[in-house]
C-alpha cells in the first residue's frame, strides 16, 4: 500500500495503530514459525474472480476475524483453509502435524449418538481410539493379540487425555448453555439450539492447533456468546473467525483479514480499530483523488485557452506532458454497500404507551409467560434479555396483537401504533409478487417511485425491486420487513431478533437508525453492541419471574445484585417483588 506522506490524517492513524497494537501486545512483527501460509491464492466461479493474489500469514496466539460484503467470500475462504474446496491456483501451506478443527453446518450428521460423544468426535484420532477400545472388550472371544492391542491403545487413550474426555465434553456443553440433563441424549432428542451449540463445543473440544468458526454465535444467546468469548480470548492457537457479531469481534479479534475487490488484507487489532483505520484511509484517498482531479481540471483549462497562442504554446506542450502523467488512478471506493435505515413516526408518543397486566400464556401445555407486570414508558428503549427465547417471541406476538389467545390485559395508549417485526418471517413471503407489489400491501400510497425510494435505501436498485419475493435471501428478507416498518411511519417498533441474516453493514444502520428513531422500541437481539448501544431499559424474562432496570447492557451485566437476583429466578425460587 502505497503511503502518502503528506497526508497527515494518514501518518497519525498508523502512529495509532502502533500504539494500539503496543497497547494490546499484538506484535507488529513476529520471530515465530508462520504455521499458515497462504501464497497467491486465486479462485474463480466461472468468469467471476472470486480471490486474487491473496498472499496471508496466520500464526499462534492470534484470533483472525475474517469480514468482507455479503457474497464476498467469507465462508468459501474458510472451505479453502480447511481443504474442503481447492484454488484454482496458489498454495495453502499447513504443516501435516497440526490438529485443524471447523464448526460444521450439517445439523442432521450424528442423529442418532449422543451429545458428549458428538462433542468427542472433534478430536478424531481420541475418538478412534476411544471406539476401538470399546469394540475389543466387548468381545466375547477375547484373545491375546486383543490383549496386546487393548494395552496399546490403553496408554494413547491415558496419553491424549481419554479419561478426561467425556468430563471436559461436558464442561463444554454446559458453558455453551445446554443443561447437564442434556448431555446424555441423542441428538435427534434435542432441540436446533441444543444441536447448534453441541456442534461448536465438537469444534471446541481437544484444543486444537487451529480452529476454523463460521458464524459461531449463530443461535447462542448472550451468556453463551460470553462463555464463548472467554473460552477464545484464553485459546493460545491459531483461531479464524467468521461473523455479524461486532462485540464479539471486538472482544476476541487480533486481527482483521478484509475481504474486498478480491482481495484480503490483514489490519491489526479488532474490528472497530479496522472500521476506524478503513474509514481514514478512504478519506485519505478520497481527499488524494480530489486534489489530483482538481490539479487536472486546472491544467485542461490551461491548455484549452493558450495552445493557440504562440507565444505560449511551448508552455501549453509541457502543460499537456505533465497532465498524461497524471491520469486520476481507479481509486476504487470500498465494495461494501450501506443501506439508510431510518424510522419516522407520523405522530409522537404520547405517555401512556402500553401496560400488561396478568399477561399469562400457555402453548403445548407450557406455561412461557405467568402473570407479567409491564408498564412501558415514554421514551423506553427496552431490550427483552435472557434465555427464555420462546417467551420473549410469545410476549412480542402479544404486543403486536398477532396473537390473542393469552389470559390478562394488553393496553395500548390512544397515540401509539405500532409495528412488528417477527424473527419466523417465512410466512410472509410465501407469494410470487415483486418486492414492490409485496410492500404495496403496507402502504395507502400508490405512487411507485415514492415505494422504490424505500427500496432503494435498502439496496434494492433498478430490476432487483421487480423480484420475487419467494426467492429473496435471508438478509433480503430482512431489508424488506425494515422497509416495511419504515413505510408505516409506526411510534412504537417491536423487533424480534432483526440482526439476524445482516450484514455488519446493515446491522450498524439499524442500529444507527434506532438510536436516533424518537419514539419507543422493545427488542431482543443476540448483538450486544446493538443492545448495549440502544437500550435504556433492560428486561430480563426468568422462570422465576422478571427483572426490570433502567440502565444500560453493560451496567446490566456488571450489577452483582442482578446477578444475585438472575441466579435466584433461573433455580426456582420465586420472588413476588422484584
Amino acid at each position: 500500500m502505497a503511503i502518502n506522506p503528506d497526508a497527515a490524517p494518514l501518518r497519525h492513524g498508523l502512529f495509532f495503530c502502533i500504539i494500539y497494537a503496543c497497547c494490546h501486545k499484538i506484535p507488529l512483527t513476529r520471530k515465530e514459525p508462520v504455521l499458515i501460509n497462504v501464497s497467491d491464492l486465486k479462485l474463480g466461479f466461472g468468469e467471476r474472480i472470486l480471490f486474487k493474489d491473496v498472499n496471508l500469514k496466520f500464526v499462534p496466539g492470534n484470533c483472525y476475524g475474517v469480514i468482507g460484503a455479503n457474497g464476498s467470500g467469507k465462508s468459501t475462504f474458510l472451505k479453502l483453509l480447511s481443504g474442503e474446496i481447492e484454488p484454482d491456483s496458489g498454495l495453502i501451506s499447513v504443516p501435516p502435524r497440526l490438529r485443524m478443527a471447523v464448526l460444521r453446518q450439517d445439523h442432521f450428521e450424528f442423529e442418532d449418538e449422543r451429545l458428549v460423544d458428538v462433542v468427542i468426535r472433534g478430536f478424531e484420532t481420541l475418538y478412534g481410539i476411544m471406539k476401538e477400545r470399546e469394540a475389543i472388550y466387548a468381545k466375547e472371544d477375547f484373545s491375546e493379540a486383543d490383549g496386546l492391542r487393548a494395552s496399546e491403545l490403553e496408554g494413547e487413550f491415558a496419553e491424549m487425555g481419554g479419561w478426561e474426555a467425556e468430563a471436559q465434553a461436558s464442561i463444554l456443553l454446559s458453558g455453551l448453555g445446554v443443561p447437564e440433563t442434556e448431555h446424555g441424549r441423542l441428538m435427534r432428542e434435542v432441540t436446533e439450539s441444543v444441536k447448534v451449540r453441541t456442534l461448536l463445543a465438537q469444534a471446541l473440544f481437544g484444543n486444537p492447533d487451529i480452529l476454523l468458526l463460521d458464524e459461531p454465535t449463530n443461535g447462542l444467546d448472550l451468556d453463551s456468546i460470553s462463555w464463548l468469548e472467554d473460552f477464545l480470548m484464553d485459546f493460545q492457537n491459531i483461531v479464524i473467525v467468521v461473523s455479524h457479531d461486532r462485540h464479539f469481534l471486538n472482544a476476541v479479534c487480533t486481527q482483521i483479514c478484509d475481504i474486498d475487490y478480491g482481495l484480503i488484507r490483514q489490519y491489526p487489532g479488532n474490528y472497530d480499530f479496522w472500521y476506524k483505520v478503513s474509514r481514514m484511509l478512504q478519506t485519505q484517498m478520497k481527499d488524494e483523488k480530489k486534489r489530483r482531479e482538481d490539479k487536472i481540471k486546472d491544467l485542461k483549462e490551461f491548455i484549452q485557452r493558450f495552445a493557440s497562442n504562440a507565444s505560449k504554446s511551448r508552455q501549453a506542450t509541457s502543460r499537456r506532458k505533465v497532465l498524461d502523467k497524471l491520469e486520476v488512478e481507479d481509486l476504487q471506493p470500498t465494495s461494501r454497500r450501506f443501506p439508510w435505515v431510518g424510522f419516522k413516526p407520523d405522530r409522537e408518543p404520547g405517555n401512556n404507551v402500553v401496560s400488561l397486566r396478568g399477561i399469562t400464556k400457555v402453548e403445548d401445555d407450557k406455561k412461557l409467560i405467568a402473570g407479567l407486570d409491564l408498564i412501558v414508558n415514554r421514551g423506553d428503549k427496552i431490550a427483552f434479555v435472557g434465555r427464555e427465547h420462546l417467551a420473549k417471541t410469545a410476549l412480542f406476538r402479544i404486543l403486536s396483537g398477532e396473537d390473542k389467545e393469552f389470559e390478562g390485559d394488553c393496553s395500548w395508549g390512544q397515540t401509539m401504533s405500532s409495528s412488528y417485526f417477527p424473527k419466523e418471517n417465512a410466512a410472509l413471503f410465501d407469494s410470487d409478487d415483486s418486492i414492490v407489489d409485496w410492500l404495496k400491501r403496507y402502504t395507502s400510497s400508490d405512487d411507485e417511485t415514492y415505494i422504490r425510494s424505500f427500496l432503494g435505501r435498502m439496496l434494492f436498485s433498478g430490476d432487483e425491486a421487480l423480484k420475487p419475493v419467494r426467492v429473496l435471501s435471508g438478509g433480503e428478507k430482512v431489508r424488506c420487513l425494515l422497509s416495511r416498518m419504515m413505510l408505516q411511519a409506526a411510534n412504537c417498533l417491536i423487533l424480534d431478533e432483526p440482526t439476524n441474516h445482516l450484514d455488519l453493514e446493515s446491522i450498524t444502520a439499524l442500529n444507527n437508525g434506532l438510536i436516533d428513531f424518537p419514539g419507543v422500541v422493545l427488542f431482543t437481539s443476540h448483538d450486544h453492541e446493538f443492545v448495549n448501544s440502544i437500550a435504556n431499559r433492560i428486561v430480563e424474562l426468568c422462570p422465576g419471574g422478571v427483572i426490570d432496570r433502567m440502565t444500560t447492557f453493560d451496567d446490566y451485566l456488571r450489577d452483582e445484585q442482578v446477578k444475585s437476583l438472575r441466579d435466584q429466578l433461573y433455580h426456582g425460587h420465586v420472588i413476588a417483588e422484584i
